[in-house]
């Protein structure tokens, strides 16, 4: 097998589907990841939304939004990205590109569309299996991508 599919997720902060960190497959399996600077207009009184992350840390070890829409662009532009709509990915991505008033070039598609066979919550089962085997958490950006990446081959390999 040559090609993965391409595979996004985005961590979000406790409200408003703010984005603090972004990671997604690139056809050869490897996995971009970073945290994401917050824009000063995201940023509310409650610095709760930030999740796990403290705002230093975000924005030390933050890329800016505009450069995480230029990464994605050179590796996805036109592209149907795969999620597990676990967290409002959507909204996330779309209030980066709302903030710098680009128009989305990417489209987003449920993970499991990919696995048509697959009885419902089938694919849902083996990815939480998949969570514990790996010791891996749920909801952190290049955690969900890894699990897509192992369960889209195990997946492949059973049926070759």
């Amino acid at each position: 097998m040559s090609d993965f599919p391409s595979f996004i997720a985005v961590e979000t902060g406790e409200e408003d589907a703010l984005p603090l960190a972004i990671a997604w497959a690139l056809p050869d399996g490897q996995i971009k990841h970073t945290l994401i600077q917050p824009d000063d207009d995201w940023l509310g009184e409650e610095l709760a939304a930030l999740g796990d992350y403290s705002l230093d840390e975000l924005r030390t070890f933050g890329v800016s939004p505009l450069d995480v829409l230029k990464e994605l662009e050179g590796d996805h532009f036109s592209a149907t990205l795969y999620t597990t709509g676990i967290s409002d990915d959507e909204a996330a991505l779309s209030r980066i590109f709302d903030t710098f008033g680009v128009d989305p070039f990417v489209e987003l598609a449920p993970v499991t569309s990919l696995y048509p066979d697959l009885q419902l919550g089938e694919w849902e089962r083996a990815r939480n299996d998949l969570f514990g085997e790996l010791g891996l958490e749920p909801l952190r950006a290049d955690h969900e991508v890894q699990v897509m990446l192992y369960l889209h081959q195990r997946l492949i390999d059973s049926v070759s």
